[in-house]
């Protein structure tokens, strides 16, 4: 079983920054695909950006620009860092690893989420 553990929003000021951390213990890692979404109240869940293992990188059109994916294979850590934030930007935050676990199980793993809020 793969654990998946989101961790750094918060509430920011229009303009500002946050960077977002994801853990997914008990995955071989370097061999997941890592994804970030967002689901805002009342919408549907998108993908924000992914993260191949090649470390190839997609992202939404509203992310392109401002937001950065990275991973740290080390730390079976992805990262998500947000610049020039918008208030259309307030959401949950999910992340998501797509790939084996340590067992070489296949596995679909979501974290809780991490709220992030934009004030204007």
């Amino acid at each position: 079983q793969v654990q998946v553990v989101e961790s750094g929003g918060g509430l920011v000021q229009a303009g500002g920054s946050l960077r977002l951390s994801c853990v997914a213990s008990g995955s071989r890692f370097s061999y997941n695909i890592m994804n970030w979404y967002r689901q805002a109240p009342g919408k549907q869940r998108e993908l924000v950006a992914r993260i191949s293992k090649d470390s190839s990188t997609t992202y939404a059109d509203s992310a392109k620009g401002r937001f950065t994916i990275s991973r740290d294979n080390a730390k079976n850590t992805v990262y998500l860092q947000m610049n020039s934030l918008k208030p259309e930007d307030t959401a949950v935050y999910y992340c998501n690893a797509v790939g084996p676990d340590i067992r070489g199980t296949l596995r679909n793993s979501w974290g809780q989420g991490t709220q992030v809020t934009v004030s204007s």
